[in-house]
């Protein structure tokens, strides 16, 4: 995780340099690389590395059972501070098995029919909770009950042991 914060900035100190966006003659060198900084399905023709690039933004389910973690205060308020069971997914982009994971956690819980709920944590963005809650693997599923863990696990899981975990958690 620690390399690729390193390449991440390394990608983008090198393209910031360069006066046209990603993929003109000044960057050709580096088109491929320049992805790494942008999170979503791909970057924007006009998109250029750096502090200012735009980041895909998603936002909670229809349902409010599942949100997305937007800093350190807003997973203090909704995860720890909440009145129902949490699942916490620590999941990435890039993680193959976290695109397989995400959607079987997210059937689950909608099971559930408001029993509990599901926040979404990006290990790149909020590499602070994934350190303070000793995440070295992704995808890491933390079952938070009363602000307290009561659970883990890391890897994919099928949909029994899903709805094992899950009953443990209620």
């Amino acid at each position: 995780m620690a390399q690729r914060l390193l390449l991440r900035r390394f990608v983008s100190v090198t393209l910031r340099g360069s006066s046209g966006p990603v993929g003109s003659r000044s960057s050709a060198r580096l088109p491929r690389l320049s992805s790494l900084s942008w999170h979503g399905t791909g970057p924007p023709s006009h998109h250029r590395a750096g502090p200012t690039a735009a980041r895909g933004f998603c936002v909670s389910h229809a349902s409010g059972g599942i949100f997305n973690v937007q800093d350190q205060a807003d997973f203090t308020d909704r995860v720890i501070n909440n009145e129902k069971p949490v699942l916490v997914d620590f999941h990435a982009t890039w993680c193959a098995p976290c695109r397989v994971l995400g959607p079987r956690l997210e059937k689950m819980v909608a099971k559930q029919q408001g029993k509990i709920v599901m926040a979404k944590v990006d290990i790149d963005d909020h590499t602070d909770l994934a350190l303070e809650y000793k995440v070295t693997v992704v995808p890491t599923v933390i079952a938070v009950k009363d602000g307290d863990i009561v659970d883990r696990f890391v890897g994919v899981k099928s949909e029994d042991d899903l709805e094992v975990f899950i009953k443990k958690l209620i």
